[in-house]
């Protein structure tokens, strides 16, 4: 699968949620291209993914695989949702939307600090077959970042008292949303790459 993302963090966690289950994602620079840019301009989480999923099959004739995540948090409406990676702007630094994101809930009591991550990961094919899952972790924003694992929202959002910044790998890959969605992603893709035999 080649991966259409540019984000070398989180290829790097797709990679390591999918080689146990035997699929490889490849990165354009693997293959010596360059895949073109994408305006994620859809309205969901899906939209986006498979946006992103069909421009890097097109581009390349292989079968692709895309993630489009984001947090949503209830005292904001479900803000920053699809516009996560772009919440203090174009080319937002993740510090910066960090800071965003505690500076809006900084009178926000920890009762009311309720959010969840969300991913949804789309595969497409040559010929035109798509496959899609969700992935889903509930969780809280903490009131300062901690940890310096992960990467994007990672340090702000607590669950179980420990933030995605403070897990190793092993530990987010387990509960994460993007885990969670790209297990099931397998399960698809064995039950696809089977249904003809």
């Amino acid at each position: 699968l080649i991966t259409a993302s540019k984000n070398p963090k989180k290829i790097k966690e797709l990679n390591r949620i999918l080689q146990p289950l035997g699929i490889q994602a490849v990165h354009e620079d693997d293959c010596g291209i360059c895949l073109p840019e994408v305006v994620e301009d859809g309205e969901t989480f899906l939209e986006n993914a498979k946006k992103k999923a069909v421009s890097a099959m097109q581009a390349t004739g292989l079968p692709a695989i895309a993630d489009d995540s984001g947090l949503c948090v209830a005292a904001l409406d479900g803000a920053p949702g699809v516009y996560s990676a772009r919440f203090s702007g174009e080319n937002a630094t993740d510090e910066q939307n960090n800071q965003k994101l505690l500076k809006l809930l900084e009178n926000v009591p920890e009762e009311k600090r309720d959010a969840y991550f969300i991913s949804v990961i789309c595969v497409v094919f040559p010929n035109g077959d798509v496959l899609s899952a969700e992935g889903r972790v509930d969780g809280k924003i903490a009131f300062a970042p901690s940890g310096s694992g992960g990467f994007g929202y990672d340090p702000l959002f607590v669950v179980d008292g420990k933030s995605f910044g403070e897990m190793t790998a092993q530990q987010k890959d387990a509960i994460s949303h993007r885990g969670r969605a790209l297990r099931q992603i397998a399960v698809k893709l064995e039950e696809y790459l089977h249904a003809d035999k």
